[in-house]
Parts: structure tokens; sequence; C-alpha cells
């Protein structure tokens, strides 16, 4: 019924960018790297892309079965620039909001990334936010995602990982509606392995690795247009679960709309990344 329903969605073409294959490990720094590093060893390939409006189907696609979800949630944050009130109210209600929709028991939040882009800037320099992310990527990889709650929890991620643990990014635009560097989701099940490439992300303190992708043409694309401050997308970014029965991982991009006005103002959004913990009924089933 799906399959019939994406085929008639309407659709606009766009530039995404994608990984080459070089056959090197891919790195990047996420901080000025010692002389002579490059910042990241990453070749992009651009490649036109069929990106379809998810909405008309929204109600039909499952975080589970495609890797996201879009989702109608209005917030009390009056300012999200105020990291108070982000900790304070956005938080909590975000955790009602994924128990509620996924029906994990527990749900942690460890991080958050505000954007907004500024044209010419260069993502993560000094003194400005963050930029929308324009390479198609997955935050975690099968290995990074049972790291990152070990970092986050390590006295209890060999308990929690007994049962089923899910990384799900929940993303709000906070200026709306988007129509500068809106983001587009994939099909997880439109995925196939070979296109997932890990790549090592270098911090200060750590390391960690994410996927990017190489190109093909039967990754299927989605976007919402004109998402607005009350909708939300949820990104599936790691399962622990990994027996086929569920998407473990949703490749996503922000990306140029060729039908946006030149004049669209520049976007700004918020990324809440979170651990959902499942009941001792729902094992990762490894």
């Amino acid at each position: 019924m799906v399959e019939i329903a994406i085929a008639s969605l309407p659709h606009i073409k766009a530039t995404l960018n994608y990984v080459a294959t070089t056959g090197e490990k891919l790195v990047s720094y996420a901080y000025e790297p010692p002389a002579g590093v490059p910042m990241s060893n990453v070749q992009v390939e651009g490649h036109a892309t069929t990106i379809h409006d998810l909405r008309p189907a929204a109600s039909k696609f499952a975080l589970d079965e495609v890797g996201f979800k879009l989702l109608t949630h209005r917030s009390a944050v009056r300012d999200f620039w105020d990291e108070d009130e982000i900790e304070r109210i956005y938080y909590p209600e975000s955790v009602d909001l994924l128990k509620r929709v996924t029906g994990a028991t527990e749900v942690r939040v460890f991080d958050h990334t505000l954007r907004r882009r500024m044209p010419g800037k260069t993502d993560r320099s000094t003194g400005i936010p963050r930029q929308p992310a324009n390479l198609v990527h997955v935050d975690q990889t099968a290995t990074s995602g049972a790291a990152r709650l070990r970092v986050a929890y390590p006295d209890e991620a060999d308990e929690l990982l007994r049962r089923r643990v899910a990384i799900v990014n929940l993303w709000r635009p906070i200026k709306s509606p988007v129509l500068d560097a809106p983001l587009a989701v994939c099909d997880a099940r439109s995925v196939i392995p070979n296109d997932l490439v890990a790549s090592e992300l270098v911090y200060r303190d750590r390391r960690g690795e994410t996927y990017n992708l190489v190109y093909n043409p039967g990754q299927r694309w989605f976007y919402a247009p004109e998402m607005r401050a009350d909708e939300v997308l949820l990104l599936k970014c790691f399962d622990s679960r990994d027996d086929g029965a569920v998407s473990r991982f949703a490749p996503h991009t922000a990306f140029t709309d060729p039908t946006a006005p030149q004049d669209a103002p520049p976007r700004e959004s918020i990324e809440l990344r979170t651990f959902l913990i499942f009941g001792e009924d729902d094992k990762a089933r490894h």
C-alpha cells in the first residue's frame, strides 16, 4: 500500500551530496587538526535525486519501518536560543512525546544542537552556530551507537544493552516555515549495506563514528515541504535490535530546494539526541 502511494506523491528534483568511493578510511575532525592534517579526507559527489513530499503519506510511515516519523507537536518553549529553557522545558516535553509515540519505557536526552544557516560561513567556525549538515549521513554506526551509550553511562551500559536500546533524534524548525535548507530523509528499507560507509569523527576527547552514503538510485528520499515550528521529525540513528524486523539507520541531510524563493530566510533548527530504552519484553534480539 505504501509502495503504491510513493509513486504518486508530489516530488522535486534536487542535488544531494554523497561520498565518493576512494578506498580510504574516511576521517573528519570536529576541531582544528594538527598541522598538515586535513579537516576531512571525504570527497563529495553531488547527485540529482528525486525527493518525495511525505505529507500525503505521513500517517503510513512508521518509525520502526522506514526510520523516520513526521509529527505535529507544539512546544512550550518561547526562545530556543535560551539554553535554560531548552533543558528546563524542551527536554521533559520531548521525553514525554517520545515515550508516547515509541512505547519506550525510558528516554534519556544526551545532547542537543542548535543550527542557523549563515551563508558563506564554514561549519564549526568559532563563534557562530552550527550550520545545516549538507552531506548525506547517519549520526551513528552499528559500532558507535553502543559505544556512545558506554560513554554516557559507563556503569549501566552492559545492563541496558541486554534490553533494546535505540538512538532517535528529534528534529524541529525553530523558525517557520522552512524554505531554506530543508531536511531530507531516506527510507531505511531502500538502503543496502554497501550504501553505508563508516566515517571516523575525531573530537578532542573521544572518537566517534558515523555513516556516510554512496549514491544508489534505489534509495527513496522524502521531505516535508515548509515544515513548521509545531512539527517534528523523528530520525532513527541506531537500534540495538538487529534481527531484520526493524529499521536501524535512517540517512538524512540538509539540501538546497530549487523551488525555494531566493530571499528565503535562513533555516534555524534544533535537534535533540536521545537514547530510547525499551522494556524487558523487547530484547535486542541479536
